[in-house]
Parts: structure tokens; C-alpha cells; sequence
């Protein structure tokens, strides 16, 4: 294991928060750097993975996360005319596994509380450049940190630190983006599934069971509808009422949930980066979480890449005898796992969101057939769970969290 080392993480989403606590843990000097002045949780509600709860487990933090959120076992996409499209149950891998859905708030609230006192963190400092060589960081103020040695930038899909790296393979902005807010449950009649409805690719409307979070116990799901970013401006002049009745013309049965929102600021506009990188390290410099790779929401894998990106860097620390080997060996680990979901990303995101309707008549006939293809089957069920590793192989699971995700289960119900 190397010893105690002087690190700088750049960002306070979820790969920096995990990052903060699993290298503080281990002895290391830890100051988190977020140019936000009050820090918080971006967004509604997530699908945390099986891999990604693993890294949860890890850090002792499963029970809290199990407390809050909402267990998954389904998804299921459908035509407004009750068309089956797509129907997925972590059941197919193993009747102990299941997603977790989550309020962005509760897992942010979880693991600040699991940093509080163990390192510092520098709000309202946006961090401009970082000197890889020398581990120095210049913030906008033009102030100098460090040196440090080791910087972690975190700092998300639109890293302004990422082309300090490396030169990207892929770095975009997807033309399509979301509305997302959370609602009651209520009366929702599928409390344990991720249930989604699309009109071709044109239009997508996804409810996820979130849970509740620390503070609030009334159990909420979290909405999305899919819409061309150009079209934000567009749809807040037509006003809610007649978006309300062109959601409800597509899915009815939300009236209820969408009774809730009552001004267009509850619901936040949500912009997506494809983003791939050449090399994730340089210097004392390394990436994480959505700045190494970010990608498309439409596969359910941000969350859980980050946290599994804060253990394999953790690890890599632990094993080498040197900085630039661990890093060297973080960047082989992640990026073997990260590879194919970056591919399944870029193709799939087009039949759910874009313009091509052939596309999505393809989509509508052929993925329900090849889910029910043993070969298929497999790999799709992986892909969902965070389990494939390349095209071929299994990214596995503990044994021991596999048993203890089903005693928090059974200690539910």
C-alpha cells in the first residue's frame, strides 16, 4: 500500500463524495474542492445497480441506502396502446438481486454524513486549471492549492478539467434532453417497477419508485420526459396545462401524480454528454465519475459507474507500490468494465430518443424477441445490472453481498 498521500478531490457529486470518504478512510489527507457555494443533489431519482449497491455494502453504507430507497425488479416499456417493448426482471440473474431506486437528496445526505469530520471540503471554489505535474490547482480567483499528490477530478459530464487529461475519442452534448421531477407515490400500482412509455422514439415518459429521504417520509417516484434540448424554451411557452394533457393522452394513468405539479420550475431541465476519453490519468492528475466517461441516462449506469470508479481507485492505491502505477492500474480496471456500456450507449440512446421512427418500429418488434433469447437474455440482464465485463465476460458479485442485499430485502417485507 502506498503511503499517506496529499489529495485534492475536484467535485462533491457522488464519485467525490465516495472518493473523500474511501480515501480518508484509508489515512489519507483529503480536501474536497466544489465550485457550488452551497452543495447539494443535483437532479430527481436514480436506479442504483447491483454493482453499484456492492460498492455501497463496501463502504458500510446499505443498510441507510435500503432504509430510504425503493426496491426495483422490473422494467418494463410499453406503447401507449399497451404494446410490450421492452420487460427485464433481475430475477433472470438471480431472485436475490434487485435495483434500488433512490432520491438523488437521500443518497447525497447519506454519504455527506459518512464525510462529515474525517476531511475538509472547500465550497464555492471552482477549480480552473491543475499543474499534473506539480499537483497544484488555480482556481478562478486565481488562488493556488497544493501541491497535492494527487488530484482527482470529479467534476462531472461538462469537467472543465477532462482536457487536461487527455484529448477526448468522443465529447458532445446529446441533442436530446429531459424534464425530471419527483411526485407522491400514492396509489402507484407498481411500486417495485421502473415502468416507461414511449410514442416511437419521439417521446418518452419514465416513472422510477425513488423512496423517501432524510427529512421527508412520504415515498416519491421520479418523472421523466424525454424532449430535444432546443425544444426547452418551446415547451415552458406553452404553457403546463397543455403539456399536462398531451402527457396524459399518452399515459392516463398519472393523473393523479402529475396533479402535483403545479409550476414548470418544479420540473429541471436536464442536458446529457457522451463523453470517452484517450487516457484518464496524467501526471498526478486522474479522472472519475462522469469526467472519465460520461454517457447517455438511457442504460441507468452514472451513478453506479462513479461509485464503482471511487472503489477500483481506492483499491489500486491499496495494491501499487506507486502513484503512477495505481493509476495506470485503475485506468485498465474501469476501463475494461466501462467499454461496453459506452457502446451499448451510443447506439441504444437513438431508438429512444431522436426523430428516426423506423428505427423505433425496429425497436418496438425486435427487443421484447431477443430478450427471450437465452443468449440475449443474459446479456441484456447484465447490462441492465452493471455485470458485464466486455462482450464475453461477468463482472462478479460478492456472495456475501448478494446474501446480505436479500436479508435487507426480507427485513422489509
Amino acid at each position: 500500500m502506498i503511503g499517506r498521500l496529499n489529495i485534492a478531490v475536484v467535485g462533491y457529486g457522488t464519485a467525490g463524495q465516495a472518493l473523500a470518504i474511501l480515501l480518508a478512510r484509508d489515512g489519507h489527507a483529503v480536501e474536497v474542492f466544489e465550485r457550488a457555494a452551497s452543495p447539494g443533489p443535483v437532479g430527481a431519482g436514480f436506479l442504483l445497480q447491483p454493482t453499484g449497491l456492492q460498492v455501497l455494502w463496501q463502504m458500510g453504507l446499505l443498510p441507510a441506502a435500503m432504509a430510504h430507497g425503493a426496491p426495483v425488479d422490473r422494467l418494463y416499456g410499453e406503447t401507449p396502446a399497451g404494446r410490450a417493448v421492452m420487460d427485464m426482471r433481475y430475477a433472470g440473474l438471480d431472485a436475490r438481486l434487485h435495483g434500488l431506486g433512490m432520491q438523488r437528496g437521500a443518497l447525497f445526505t447519506l454519504l455527506a454524513e459518512a464525510w462529515e469530520g474525517i476531511g475538509e471540503l472547500r465550497h464555492g471554489t471552482c477549480v480552473e486549471q491543475v499543474e499534473a505535474e506539480t499537483g497544484r490547482l488555480v482556481d478562478a480567483e486565481g488562488r493556488r492549492h497544493g501541491p497535492y499528490d494527487l488530484v482527482i477530478a470529479a467534476d462531472g459530464s461538462a469537467s472543465r478539467l477532462r482536457a487536461q487529461v487527455s484529448t477526448g475519442r468522443v465529447d458532445r452534448v446529446y441533442p436530446w434532453g429531459a424534464l425530471w421531477c419527483l411526485v407522491p407515490r400514492g396509489e402507484w400500482p407498481w411500486p417495485a417497477q421502473l415502468r416507461q412509455r414511449y410514442v416511437a422514439a419521439r417521446k418518452m415518459i419514465g416513472m422510477l419508485p425513488v423512496g423517501t429521504r432524510p427529512g421527508d417520509t412520504t415515498p416519491r417516484l421520479s418523472f421523466f420526459w424525454s424532449l430535444p434540448r432546443s425544444d426547452f424554451d418551446a415547451w415552458r411557452s406553452r404553457g403546463l396545462a397543455s403539456w399536462r394533457d398531451e402527457v396524459l393522452g399518452i399515459w392516463p394513468q398519472l393523473a393523479a401524480q402529475l396533479g402535483h405539479i403545479a409550476e414548470p420550475t418544479q420540473l429541471t431541465h436536464a442536458s446529457y454528454r457522451d463523453a470517452s476519453q484517450r487516457q484518464w490519468h496524467r501526471g498526478r492528475l486522474v479522472l472519475a465519475g462522469d469526467a472519465a466517461h460520461s454517457m447517455s441516462p438511457q442504460l441507468g449506469q452514472g451513478v453506479n459507474m462513479a461509485l464503482m470508479d471511487a472503489m477500483a481507485l481506492r483499491d489500486a492505491l491499496r495494491d501499487e507500490s506507486s502513484v503512477g502505477a495505481a493509476l495506470a492500474s485503475y485506468q485498465r480496471v474501469r476501463r475494461r468494465h466501462v467499454a461496453i456500456y459506452h457502446f451499448w450507449s451510443h447506439w441504444l440512446t437513438p431508438l429512444f430518443q431522436s426523430e428516426h421512427d423506423t428505427v423505433a418500429r425496429i425497436r418496438d418488434a425486435s427487443f421484447l424477441p431477443l430478450g427471450r433469447l437465452p443468449g440475449g437474455r443474459g446479456h441484456m440482464l447484465r447490462i441492465l445490472s452493471g455485470t458485464q465485463q466486455g462482450w464475453l465476460g461477468k463482472h462478479a458479485l460478492q456472495p456475501g453481498f448478494i446474501a446480505a442485499l436479500a436479508a435487507y430485502r426480507a427485513s422489509r417485507e
